[in-house]
Formats: structure tokens, sequence, C-alpha cells
């Protein structure tokens, strides 16, 4: 609750902080293009945030001095970029760092919390944007003046006069203007208004909206870790249903059989030339066109199975650790069969977007792969989804680097200019209709 003059001064300043914050949203976002607005408002909100923090709490962690650099760096590239997937990926990592910079500012350790307490974290904060800004803006309004100029001011009776004749003369204008006709025209010419509000209901939403999200989370900044329960998540936490160790070895064992048996597979045909893939039947494009996107989600639940063991075995035994190692490393060589085929298809068919995200996520799982047999010997596995997070920031700086939409009509254009990229049975020629629709960032290339 928030009932003493001090609390009540700190929480209008947040209240009038989410205010200017509102106005300056309706100015850069409605009927303006997104570019350079974004790192504006996502600076606005990080000072902001600095702002109405506490100074008593220490200053973020070293772990979590990153966020608002890193924060700002992807919005910045929003201006730089003109894919339209890439911006999505930019503007999601912005607001996902902006939000972990704005609980660092409020002496929340990041980084050094086990990753349910950052569920937990994340899920308080954004129920303090959704449900806590009416506190800062209520706070406000209690301290603004309301028809009250002074004690004993001479134009307070005449303000409450003016409200309680309001009603009562447009009762008398509407029964005088049915009663007379010439009452009726003069009142008719003197409300005949033509306004036109433009875009003027869009701007007080954004700025309503924008305030109130703004206000919640200023407001979880100023009251910082005495608000967040990691003691009830972290209870709850240790409560949890836990597997024997032997029914994990068992299903790590079945999987590896089966995982095993598949590898096998893949370097006798896949692996193993094209002599040996023609002995049974298929060819190249017919072995290699489908495969990579289910050898991708075999990974991903892989990823996923290895977390919950991780999480819900009772006893890490000698037996468990070599199951799910060897679960991983065979995992990375479906990763190597999944691979192949991508470029394999690629060579006959060209670069598209879609295909180089299917890359950039076959070496993301890779990576994690690797990551993940070093935590799980070393029993490090509690931060194996911490790692991937800094690992997907640092994908999210190549991107931009990169460029995808920039490359893929350079992989395309040069398959047109040198046919013999093309691999055997590929497709040759220039897909106009494909490029034209890249967006911005292939205008140069063409």
């Amino acid at each position: 609750m928030i009932s003493t003059p001090a609390t009540i001064r700190a929480a209008s300043v947040i209240g009038l902080v989410a205010l200017s914050l509102g106005l300056l949203a309706q100015l850069l976002f409605v009927e303006a293009a997104i570019g350079i607005n974004v790192p504006i408002s996502t600076a606005a909100v990080l000072l902001a945030g600095w702002i109405v923090r506490d100074s008593s709490k220490p200053v973020p962690r070293p772990l979590d001095a990153w966020f608002a650099p890193g924060a700002l760096i992807l919005s910045a590239f929003v201006a730089l970029r003109g894919d339209p997937m890439l911006l999505a990926l930019d503007v999601l990592g912005a607001m996902a760092l902006t939000g972990a910079a704005l609980a660092s500012f409020s002496g929340v350790q990041v980084v050094e919390r086990s990753f349910p307490a950052i569920v937990a974290l994340a899920a308080h904060l954004s129920r303090s944007a959704f449900v806590a800004g009416g506190r800062p803006l209520v706070a406000l309004a209690r301290i603004v003046p309301m028809l009250r100029v002074s004690r004993g001011g001479r134009w307070t009776p005449v303000a409450r006069g003016v409200l309680i004749a309001a009603p009562l003369v447009l009762l008398f204008v509407v029964l005088f203007a049915s009663a007379d006709a010439v009452f009726s025209r003069l009142v008719g010419d003197l409300l005949d208004w033509h306004l036109d509000l433009g875009s003027l209901p869009g701007r007080l939403v954004v700025a309503a909206v924008t305030a109130w999200l703004a206000a919640g989370l200023l407001f979880f900044v100023s009251v910082g870790e005495d608000h967040v329960p990691d003691a009830d998540v972290l209870e709850a936490w240790e409560r949890r249903p836990r597997l024997g160790a032997t029914e994990a070895v068992t299903v790590l064992i079945v999987l590896d059989m089966l995982f095993a048996t598949f590898v096998a597979l893949q370097g006798a045909y896949l692996f193993g030339g094209r002599d040996t893939l023609a002995a049974s039947g298929l060819t190249y494009a017919e072995y290699a066109r489908r495969g990579f996107f289910e050898l991708l989600a075999v990974a991903l639940v892989v990823g996923g199975l290895t977390l919950a063991l991780e999480t819900f075995v009772r006893r890490r035994t000698r037996a468990y650790l070599v199951g799910a190692i060897s679960l991983v490393i065979l995992t990375v060589a479906v990763l190597a069969s999944a691979l192949l085929r991508l470029r394999l298809y690629q060579e006959a068919y060209g670069w598209t977007e879609l295909r180089f995200y299917v890359l950039a996520a076959i070496a993301w799982l890779a990576i994690g792969s690797l990551t993940a047999v070093f935590t799980l010997a070393t029993d490090r596995s509690r931060w194996l989804p911490h790692a991937m997070l800094v690992v997907s920031f640092a994908f999210g700086l190549a991107f931009n680097l990169i460029g995808p939409v920039r490359l893929v009509a350079e992989r395309n254009i040069e398959r047109a200019i040198h046919p013999e990229l093309v691999a055997p049975g590929g497709e040759f020629g220039l897909d106009i209709a494909y490029l034209a629709s890249l967006g911005d960032d292939a205008i140069p290339v063409l």
C-alpha cells in the first residue's frame, strides 16, 4: 500500500516519468516508421529505470551489467536492417534484455539466479507491468490539487457552482431547442463543429497503455528485491517429483541404442559417398530433399529431455552420466546428418531465408550439445540454460552483422552467374519473384 507522504511522493515521480514515456511512445510509434525510434525508446526506458531506482541498492553486478548495452545494441540494429524476420528477432531480444536490465537496476541478481528463479522473476516483472501500473498513477493523482487553489480560495465556490450548473444548463438547452425553432437553429449553429480527430484517439490509447506498463515496470524497479517471491518458488521447486536413477538409465539406454542404429545407417549411406547410396536405389536428391527439419526437431527434443532428466533424476550415477553423455554425442552425429542434407539441398536448389535460419539452428544446437557434454561431466547442467541464452545473444549479433537477406541474395545471384556451382540435378536460373520479396536489405545486392 502507498500511504506515507514519502512513498506517495516517490510513486508520483514514477507516475510522472511513466506519463512522459507514454507521450514519447505516441510520438515515436504512431504514424511513424520504427527505425531509429526503437533505440530512442529503449534508451528512454533504461534511463527512466535508472532515474527511479533506489540509490541505496547496489549497482548491477558485473555479470548483469551487459544487459543495458546489449539492449541498446540490438535496438540499434533495428534502425540499420530491413529484414522483417531479423527486425522481429532484434525487437524481441531488445525487449527481453531491457526487462533484465530493469530488474538488475532494482538490485536484483539475474544471471546468478537458478533458472526456475529467473522464470519466476520474469513472471513477476510481467505481472508488475500489467497489474501494478495503477499504483504510481493513482499516487500522482492524489497530489494534484482537485478544484482547490488554496484554503479559502475565492474561486473554489465558483468552480463548484459551475460543475453543479453544467448538467442543468444542458437539460434546459435541450428543452428550449425542442420548444422553439429559432432557438434550435441558434443552438445548431453554435454546436455545428467539424472536428477531425485524425490520429488523436490512437495516440491517446498508445500513450495510456505505455504509461500504464511503464509505471508498473518502474514500480518494480523502485521496490526491488523485497517483492520478488523467490522463497516460495524455490520451496516449491525443492518439493518437485523425482525420477529414480534406474528408470532414467533405462530410458537413456533404449534411446542410445536407437540413436546408434540411426547414426550407423547415416555412416553407411549418407556419409558413404554416391556409390554407396546408389546401391540402395536412391539418388542424393531423393535422400536429402527431406529430413533436416525432422532431425532438427530430434535434436531439440533431446535437449529438452536432457534438461528434464537433470532436473528430476534423484541420483546422478555413473551409468546415468555415461548414458546421458552418449545420447548427446550421438545427437551431434544426427545434427551432422541434418547439416549434410541441408548442404546438398542448398547446392541443388539455392539459398532461402528459411534455410539460412535452419543452418543457424543446427549450429546453435551443436554448440548447445557440446556445452551440455561439458556441463554434464562437471555437474553444472543447471547453468546450461544461462549459457544458451548468452549464445543466443551472440547469434543475434552475428545475424545482424552478416545480414541473412543480403547473403541469400548474393548466393542466388552467384548461382545464376556461375551455373557450374549448381549441383547435378539441381535447378538453374534466378527466382526474380523470390528475390523481390526479400525486402530492403537485398536492394544493394540486386
